[in-house]
């Protein structure tokens, strides 16, 4: 049972987290795309080519709704849609080389806005701490 102490711990981390996200996203040269746009690209890449309804699962959103969001990165070539290779009633949907650029505009800048706030806000102390607590967060994130 957590105590006071890293229940207050669990918050700060928490909300810490969710603002250093905020902060990635607002460093993307591609404002035009959602959180769940840049997601399912994410996860293509990760994944390979994926059909609407496991994009849909492993967003935990409604096929729906995964529907609409795939139209519009297919309407803007960033997925192209191809056969399912055994499911001929099935079409799945990968990146395609705009995606892939696309895709490496968004972490390129994500990292050098990172690199530039470490570099210019951090001490090399700090700089070392943040590095040691970083191999801690990750080892929080491993099941």
């Amino acid at each position: 049972m957590p105590n006071k102490d890293q229940e207050r711990l669990a918050t700060d981390l928490g909300a810490t987290v969710s603002l250093l996200m905020r902060q990635l996203r607002a460093a993307s040269p591609q404002g035009a795309l959602t959180p769940t746009q840049r997601a399912v690209i994410a996860r293509i890449d990760a994944d390979g080519p994926s059909t609407i309804a496991a994009l849909a699962r492993a967003e935990l959103v409604r096929p729906q709704s995964m529907r609409v969001t795939v139209g519009a990165l297919e309407d803007g070539g960033i997925l192209a849609r191809s056969p399912h290779p055994t499911d001929g009633r099935q079409v799945v949907f990968s990146l395609t080389d705009q995606g892939h650029r696309v895709l490496a505009d968004v972490r390129q800048a994500k990292n050098n806005w990172l690199a530039v706030a470490i570099a210019d806000r951090l001490t090399a102390d700090e700089q070392r701490t943040l590095e040691a607590a970083t191999a801690l967060i990750r080892r929080l994130t491993r099941e």
